[in-house]
């Protein structure tokens, strides 16, 4: 078996993962990243209309600060505040450090970084470097992380974290390639590695992204707040959101049969239709999910694609060539007046949706064109789809998790909560990142001894051949497998939730885990494939449980999620959904666990962290930092 030694393990080759790489070099660790693919992930092969990076305001006249910014943070909702205020307090360093490597934000002639505002944002903090922010970042601190000569394992994937004394030891990773177990060892691991984006089918992570939270679970690492989403309408071949103005155009939401039979389904729902154009120029807006926008609000549109796609199992399209409802010329002064105003102000009121895009946004039209659809022509297959886990592996304030020595960074860790600022993510990967080298640059575990790591290994390695001997053997099968897990969930357990349903798929999935042994992978290259199944499964255990428990104990529809009971109705009267609205006790100060026992994964709930009062006065914060007190 091969083995290697680092002081410190990352993995995932994102931009959290490349930043941490980067940072624990800077201060003096000797550190190595394992990743299954350096070109995988959604930070290197997603983005938006125009992606979003949030941060502490940088120009213009209004007033900003840290707490206000940790505050806005906080204000979403089962957010710990000591998080919040690290976000908010390391927000222009990270992002500084950002532009210093090259990422081209924009700046005035006077070199303010200007900004706009976002959703939840009240001060105009965001920015942007276009639809692709996010990929940016990555070959930046990517071409960092090389230039100081950091040693990445690429196609290993991490099958699970070594501990000795309750604490982090080493990792095991499986060669892709080859099929064969390695071991690194190590005494601290940081994970990048993105949300659990392979449970659910319908999804516009992209398909080379499927994340890992069960490689922490298992470990014994806390979840929390698995229960809070952002899902949103979004193409689904290629991935990708069909934000901003693929709504503001105005395009024609048509669903077919297995037979091809089409029709123009927002007629079934709005008698107005230009009350219906008029929700969909707002999806560009309000793009994710949102309960509080159904009844009166854009978020419709999203119940309404879920209804044909899931309840009456029929495709959904976007058809750009042709004006919605058999509308030749649309009477734009019969929209609201957002929309009519945009539209006027884009001088894009004539033509058909195609034309409106080309006018206010050609390169839209390109994006698809480049990834093989030319929407010119051709309709464009959506679903209502999971884009994001505001929820994951919970940390303390050094985004250390409840295992010693296991840190993480990224969309992994759970540090959003209900709601939040858009494009905080991003900010929240690099400050995540960056306090977890801080940390361990100054705290953080010992190397073990050679001897007692070789068995500890040799154990687990062996354990681990023995488990996958017979799944070398079966019939392969691992394909169907995954699809049907993910397929299940995405039906039963996404945006809309009903806890009978959601009951069921639990059953499922744990079945489906004590049968894990029935898989088939055909050879040892597909012997990946087997370990993203168990993934897929155990995460998806974690997830449901969480799910019933906020049903049965809150049972409120809130954030990007609705609940309803076994006799809620997607008919025309969708408010036959809200049969859960109030919620028990302040649940938005609280924070919803989720842990591994002996008996399979249990919720429990534990007030928020408040956001720290602390002692700002110069004098005193200089002495403590001069003497190293209170600061890890």
């Amino acid at each position: 078996m091969k083995n290697y030694t680092f002081e410190a393990i990352v993995i995932g080759t994102g931009a959290a993962g490349y930043n941490a790489a980067c940072r624990l070099k800077q201060f003096g660790k000797k550190v190595a990243v394992v990743t299954e693919g350096v070109n995988c992930g959604t930070s290197r092969n997603t983005g938006s209309d125009k992606q979003t990076y949030y941060k502490l305001g940088l120009g213009g006249d209004s007033p900003d600060s840290v707490y206000k910014m940790a505050e806005n943070l906080f204000a979403g909702g089962s957010v710990d505040g000591d998080n919040a205020l690290c976000e908010a307090a390391l927000s222009v360093r990270s992002f500084m450090n950002l532009c210093e490597l090259g990422v081209g934000f924009p700046v005035n002639r006077y070199g303010e970084y200007v900004g706009y505002k976002t959703d939840h944002d009240p001060y105009a903090r965001a920015t942007s470097a276009g639809p692709l922010t996010s990929k940016y970042m990555t070959e930046a601190l990517q071409k960092k992380a090389e230039n100081s000569g950091i040693e990445v394992f690429d196609g290993y994937l991490a099958v699970e974290i070594l501990k000795y004394d309750n604490a982090v030891c080493g990792l095991l990773c499986l060669e892709k390639q080859s099929g064969d177990f390695v071991a690194f060892k190590c005494a601290d691991i940081v994970m990048c590695t993105g949300g659990p984006a392979g449970i659910y089918a319908d999804s516009v992570y992209p398909e080379c992204h499927t994340g890992t939270a069960s490689l922490a679970l298992l470990a014994g690492a806390k979840a929390q707040n698995l229960t809070e989403w952002q899902y949103g309408l979004a193409s689904v071949n290629p991935r990708w959101n069909v934000s901003g103005t693929y709504m503001q155009v105005l395009p024609r939401f048509v669903s077919a049969d297995e037979n091809g039979n089409e029709y123009e389904f927002l007629s079934d729902y709005f008698d107005d239709k230009y009350e219906a154009l008029s929700m969909v120029f707002l999806k560009g807006y309000q793009w994710p999910f949102d309960s509080k926008k159904v009844m009166n609000g854009s978020s419709v549109i999203d119940l309404l694609v879920y209804r044909e796609c899931v309840l009456k199992k029929r495709r959904v399209y976007l058809d750009f060539t042709e004006n919605p409802f058999g509308i030749k010329d649309i009477e734009y002064n019969k929209l609201s007046s957002e929309a009519f105003e945009y539209l006027s102000k884009a001088e894009a009121l004539f033509g058909t949706p195609i034309q409106r895009l080309e006018k206010m946004n050609a390169p839209a039209i390109e994006l698809y064109k480049d990834k093989g659809l030319d929407i010119t022509e051709e309709y464009l297959e959506i679903a209502l789809c999971a884009q994001h886990n505001n929820g994951g592996i919970a940390v303390d304030m050094w985004w250390q998790t409840s295992v010693k020595g296991l840190f993480c960074a990224g969309e992994c860790a759970g540090t959003h909560g209900i709601t939040r600022p858009g494009g905080s993510a991003l900010n929240s990967g690099q400050v995540g990142s960056l306090r977890a080298a801080q940390y361990i640059s100054q705290n953080g575990n010992a190397l073990i001894d050679d001897g007692i790591f070789s068995e500890i290994a040799a154990i687990a390695v062996n354990r681990l051949k023995s488990e996958t001997a017979e799944i070398l053997k079966n019939p392969d099968n691992v394909d169907a497998l995954i699809k049907y897990a993910q397929r299940r969930m995405s039906d039963l357990a996404a945006a809309i939730r009903n806890t009978d349903g959601m009951k069921t798929a639990l059953r499922g999935v744990d079945s489906d885990i004590k049968s894990l042994s029935k898989c088939g992978v055909g050879d040892t290259t597909r012997l990946y494939l087997y370990y993203k199944l168990k993934d897929i499964l155990y995460t998806q255990s974690a997830v449901l449980t969480a799910m019933i428990d906020y049903a049965e104990t809150v049972g409120a529809t809130r954030g990007s999620s609705l609940y309803f009971d076994k006799n809620g109705m997607l008919g025309k009267g969708l408010e036959e959904i809200f049969r859960f609205t109030e919620e028990k006790g302040d649940t938005r100060n609280k924070v919803q666990e989720t842990v591994l026992c002996e008996n399979g994964f249990s919720s429990f709930w534990r007030e928020v962290r408040p956001i720290p009062a602390n002692d700002d006065f110069f004098e005193n914060v200089w002495r403590s930092y001069r003497e190293n007190k209170n600061i890890y």
